[in-house]
């Protein structure tokens, strides 16, 4: 739905102020036409940001689906992040060494290598990056808790 409502507004801002080009509004010496360009412009923005989020949260359920699917196991672990490492150079090597093959066939064969290639790049990245924020927030829990009991002790001696 937000997405919807940035489509709608891009179209608002795209054609609904050419129409207002000699309308100036008066007390603020403005143009209508720029003023509705900036309001449509912020409420699109908005929408956008709001969509983003709502991605981030559908792109966590993608990866793990598609992780899953690539047969890598579930747990959340540096194995698991050398192990995406590890598929991400054997990605760049796939896509280096067929990209050549497949430019001789079709140009429109070796670009779509290309992005699928990039893809599965971006996404294993992905991938790492939550798991190490994890890895990361555990560790940074686990010490606070343990700061934590330390002052306890001291606070009882």
């Amino acid at each position: 739905m937000n997405l919807v409502m940035v489509l709608i507004f891009w179209i608002i801002a795209a054609f609904v102020p050419p129409t207002l080009r000699d309308i100036i509004i008066p007390g603020i010496d403005v143009n209508a036409e720029f003023l509705v360009w900036i309001l449509a412009t912020l409420v699109m923005a908005i929408f956008l940001i709001r969509a983003l989020s709502d991605a981030l949260v559908l792109g966590d359920i993608l990866t793990d689906v598609i992780v899953r699917k690539l047969g890598v196991r579930e747990e959340r672990s540096p194995k698991r992040a050398a192990r995406d490492f590890v598929y991400i150079i054997i990605v760049i090597l796939v896509v280096t060494a067929a990209s050549p093959l497949l430019a001789t066939v079709s140009n429109l064969l070796s670009m779509a290598l290309t992005y699928i290639g990039l893809a599965l790049i971006i996404l294993f990245i992905y991938d790492i990056g939550r798991i190490l924020y994890k890895l990361v927030e555990e560790k940074a829990e686990s010490f606070s808790d343990r700061l934590v009991q330390t002052e306890k002790e001291n606070r009882q001696q």
